[in-house]
């Protein structure tokens, strides 16, 4: 067996058996035929919807920290905050973990994917490869696991739902937001970061000759 047969060959992560990498129509997915697990999904043709839903995810990312999540009317007392808020009136009260876990999870991590994820796909709408493509993708499979937007708007809701008894709660435009983009993100990361590198490997970085880019994770060791 040659390099060039070697590069196309793709091992199923769930039971090591190979295969030939094929492409494949649009909407459509590979399976291994020995245990059913999805070996790759083919997303060259929706580079363009995932890039445009990515875009909106940020966009939305920045209305829900901008203003306020809820407004609560207690015996004529009126307060709103937003998750910033929230999260410094935790921290002044001493609870610096927690505010540093909620900062992480609902902010750092989302942000930090949505900022790459434009990175790597912006350059790739445009035909070329971007500098340090390799490294941003393994950054998003890093803080992927640690997004928790749909956690905190559930607390959120489940919050809510409790204050209604005891005051006023009037839904802020933030509130809207966050739940616009739970949706958003569950869009985006329903597709593996991974394939990246099946389009990239036939492009090749501006200004340079095309080279391949091979994903480690193809090759059994």
């Amino acid at each position: 067996m040659n390099v060039n047969e070697s590069e196309e060959l793709i091992a199923c992560h769930e039971c090591d058996a190979l295969y030939m990498k094929r492409a494949l129509p649009r909407h459509s997915k590979a399976t291994c035929a020995r245990c059913g697990a999805v070996l790759y999904r083919s997303i060259a043709s929706n580079l363009d919807k995932i890039t445009a839903m990515t875009l909106a995810a940020l966009i939305t990312f920045v209305i829900a920290q901008a203003f306020p999540i809820v407004e609560l009317d207690a015996n004529g007392i009126t307060s709103q905050t937003t998750l910033i808020g929230a999260i410094v009136a935790l921290w002044r009260e001493q609870m610096k973990i927690v505010a540093v876990l909620v900062f992480c999870c609902t902010i750092l991590f989302p942000l930090a994917e949505l900022l790459a994820l434009l990175y790597v796909l912006m350059p790739l709408c445009a035909g070329y490869v971007p500098p340090g493509f390799n490294l941003v993708l393994r950054t998003i499979q890093f803080v992927r696991p640690w997004e928790m937007i749909e956690v905190f708007m559930l607390g959120v809701l489940v919050t809510l739902v409790k204050m209604f008894s005891v005051a006023r709660v009037i839904p802020e435009a933030a509130l809207f937001a966050f739940g616009a983009l739970t949706l958003m993100v569950a869009v985006v990361v329903s597709f593996d970061p991974v394939s990246l590198w099946d389009i990239a490997s036939r492009m090749s970085p501006r200004g340079q000759r095309p080279r391949r880019v091979v994903s480690p994770a193809r090759h059994k060791p």
